[in-house]
């Protein structure tokens, strides 16, 4: 079963409060005696077992001293900042502007030989128009409430980067979801743009481009969106944050889910027939 994308932070950040508790159970200490001995309220320590505050660096420090086990505080520290870490602010992100975030990520890619994504609500970014783009930036821009907004520069940084798919060494594999399709996230010109250039990139010999159809039997349910740069990483965005998952482990487990997904897509002429559909349904 997968699992939603915030819960490999959340799972990251329970995993030390599990060994936090473990360790104040092994002392047999109780709540109120351990916070005693850290020198805070029992409150706090509950928080932290519960994994519903991130303990510091000092904080556990302090709580391994007190159990007996100065020997696990360093690893302990070393996790938790990998938990907290997983999350990284989208606010924090957007200080700089949309398209700061867009131009930030071309070496990356650029470094990055297979890219797959699956995406549930949106034509993914490197398959994008600049028209789409530029809606979905704009989305992006009034639900973040920037100052100023750069979706239009964003957009064409995005359209800039996604040229590599033309360029060798990258594969790119994609599937979507039927309804992608039929969202209309831009007006019906820009729509119909959109529409046509998936036609055209999902042709390209570097390319792969599934569709799952709505009427299809479903032997995975939908998923967030989520993107497996080769096999080293995996992003997701969320409404607050983007989680990024480097765990082997976790990224062995969406690259099987990913397979899954991929497995119920159509391609070819099935899938240019889902696209053209679309497009008459603009009208």
């Amino acid at each position: 079963m997968s699992v939603s994308p915030s819960s490999s932070a959340q799972a990251a950040r329970e995993a030390v409060a599990r060994q936090l508790r473990t360790l104040r159970k092994e002392a047999g200490m109780t709540l109120v005696q351990l916070a005693a001995a850290c020198d805070w309220h029992h409150s706090k320590t509950s928080r932290i077992e519960n994994a519903l505050t991130g303990p510091s660096a000092n904080d556990i420090r302090r709580w391994c001293a007190a159990t007996g086990r100065a020997d696990q505080a360093q690893d302990l520290i070393v996790q938790s900042i990998n938990a907290e870490t997983l999350y990284q602010q989208w606010r924090d992100q957007v200080r700089s502007g949309l398209r700061h975030i867009q131009e930030s990520r071309v070496q990356f890619f650029r470094g990055t030989e297979l890219f797959r994504v699956y995406s549930s609500g949106l034509v993914p970014g490197l398959l994008q128009t600049e028209g789409y783009a530029t809606a979905v930036l704009r989305i992006a821009a009034d639900s973040n409430d920037l100052a100023e907004d750069d979706s239009a520069e964003a957009a064409r940084a995005r359209i800039e980067r996604s040229r590599l798919i033309h360029e060798p060494g990258h594969r790119f594999v994609a599937v979507i979801e039927e309804t992608v399709l039929h969202y209309r996230i831009a007006g019906a010109e820009a729509m119909a743009a959109q529409l046509g250039y998936l036609l055209t990139a999902g042709a390209l010999p570097a390319v792969s481009l599934g569709i799952i159809p709505i009427a299809s039997e479903r032997t995975h349910w939908p998923e967030e969106t989520f993107h497996i740069y080769d096999d080293k990483l995996v992003a997701m965005e969320l409404v607050s944050a983007e989680v990024r998952v480097t765990q082997p482990s976790e990224v062995s487990q969406y690259v099987k889910t990913f397979e899954r997904l991929r497995s119920m897509a159509v391609y070819g002429a099935e899938a240019r027939g889902l696209v053209l559909r679309a497009i008459a349904a603009l009208h």
